[in-house]
């Protein structure tokens, strides 16, 4: 499968890193980015080869990610929620939506999203209770990107110690409304918070039922994934950083990166670690950016460039797909002597 990373990598370099500044200013993805994505066969990545997936090992998926998500951070983000509808579909017991979403989330010819952070804190912000024929959804998801542009959506709420997680189409109505959000960053993301009051969604959409607890230890791999962004960011900085002719600069910050990298890794066997390698992840990837800045020089302020938008990006990744955890051992980063 190198090859399919060898084909992530033209993609990025090509055809997303070129039109990032543009994307940035505009704040819309051109369709044409994430068709370009389907046709590199880079939306199944989640799914098993028995399933019509690529079959990637754990260091090419993690290649992969880092790749696209530092040729264009909104491409790349938007993108990256797709595959958590693809791994739990492919992961469900219920052959019915299996059948009749799968092979099209995996070929890029429906386009999924995620909203399951709702489910994860302490009273949960999603809540979703049994009805006759379903579930009833309410409460708000505070950050569900590609709106307008996904087809599908993964909606998961809490049912006491129960989370319930659905595939239902991705548009407004009948008890779901979508407030657009400005960000900082990444506003080709197309970002959005999920206000559902009392919105009904069928038995037969449903497609697991799990305890918390399971829940939350299922998503160390989502964890770990979520920390390829910064890592993405930061050797994007320091490709650029080389090219201006400070090559020590950017070999140092790489060494940071692989220290970090295997930091993330080990997190999958031992997930209290991920909160702390996570940070510094994000840490780098600002500090990566920072440091372009100051080789670019005078240029970096101005706006248009890439110094300026990576240093938002980076801010962007300091919060984003983040955890009270992770925010306490970045604040200790920031206040380290």
């Amino acid at each position: 499968m190198l090859d399919l990373v060898a084909r992530a990598r033209a993609l990025a370099d090509d055809l997303l890193f070129p039109a990032a500044a543009e994307v940035d200013e505009r704040g819309v993805v051109p369709r044409s980015h994430f068709d370009a994505l389907a046709a590199e066969g880079l939306y199944g990545l989640a799914a098993p080869a028995e399933a019509g997936g690529p079959g990637l090992a754990f260091t090419e998926m993690v290649q992969v990610l880092e790749t696209i998500t530092g040729g264009c951070l909104s491409t790349g983000f938007t993108w990256l929620q797709h595959h958590g509808l693809v791994a739990g579909l492919a992961g469900s017991d219920r052959a019915g939506l299996r059948e009749r979403y799968l092979p099209d989330l995996i070929s890029g010819a429906l386009r999924g999203g995620s909203a399951y952070a709702g489910v994860i804190p302490t009273p949960p912000r999603v809540r979703a209770r049994k009805v006759n024929g379903g579930y009833r959804f309410d409460g708000d998801a505070p950050f569900v990107s590609g709106w307008g542009t996904i087809d599908l959506l993964q909606l998961s709420g809490r049912d006491g110690d129960t989370v319930v997680n659905a595939v239902v189409a991705a548009r407004p109505g009948n008890g779901v409304a979508a407030q657009p959000l400005r960000l900082v960053a990444a506003q080709g993301t197309a970002t959005v918070r999920l206000t559902l009051d009392d919105y009904f969604v069928p038995d037969e959409q449903v497609f697991s039922e799990v305890e918390y607890a399971q829940f939350v230890s299922g998503n160390t791999f989502a964890s770990r994934f979520n920390g390829c962004a910064p890592l993405g960011l930061a050797e994007r900085c320091a490709r650029l950083i080389e090219d201006s002719g400070q090559a020590e600069t950017a070999a140092t910050l790489r060494a940071e990166q692989d220290g970090i990298r295997k930091r993330l890794d080990a997190g999958l066997a031992d997930p209290a670690t991920l909160p702390s390698a996570r940070a510094a992840g994000s840490d780098l990837a600002y500090r990566s950016a920072g440091a372009l800045a100051v080789a670019t020089g005078s240029r970096a302020v101005l706006t248009g460039g890439h110094a300026g938008r990576l240093i938002r990006e980076a801010t962007f990744l300091l919060v984003a797909a983040s955890r009270p955890e992770i925010r306490d051992e970045l604040l200790a980063l920031a206040c380290r002597p």
